[in-house]
């Protein structure tokens, strides 16, 4: 009985390492944007070996895709832009599915007035991703970062 507890324990704590083992950065370039003018930004999805994502264009109704999400108070924020997966065929699908693998840049813009009031600007991205291995499917996630710049 307690090697049977031990093992779904094990197991419970592997899923939940696998589930949440993709990181969320992002920063905009140069650290800084001047009033009235834009700037280029990014976030990245960092995805470990023998992990992937969907891609935000799976092929798939049943595969939930990645989205990011951007917003920042004061300021205009372009939609992220998404780059292309890769399609691999998987021992759970039936079909190809687009996805994910390693390092992902999803690159937007940020446009601050040139009324901005206050001396920094702060971009909220929410990405929502899927992660998999070969064989099966984690519950989708959401993380969620700020990336601040200096106005001028």
């Amino acid at each position: 009985m307690k090697m049977k507890f031990f093992g779904f324990l094990l197991g419970t704590l592997l899923f939940a390492a696998a589930a949440s083992a993709q990181t969320v950065t992002g920063s905009i370039t140069g650290g800084s944007v001047q009033k009235g003018k834009a700037a280029r930004g990014t976030v990245v999805l960092s995805i470990p070996g023998g992990l992937h994502t969907n891609s935000n264009r799976p092929g798939n109704k049943y595969q939930i895709p990645t989205t990011v999400r951007l917003s920042a108070a004061g300021a205009r924020v372009s939609g992220a832009t998404y780059p292309r997966g890769v399609n691999r065929k998987f021992q759970f699908s039936e079909t190809v599915i687009n996805v994910y693998e390693g390092t992902v840049r999803f690159p937007f813009t940020v446009t601050v007035p040139s009324g901005f009031k206050g001396d920094t600007v702060r971009v909220r991205a929410v990405v929502r991703y899927q992660a998999c291995t070969d064989e099966v499917c984690y519950p989708p996630r959401d993380k969620e970062i700020t990336m601040t710049a200096r106005v001028r």
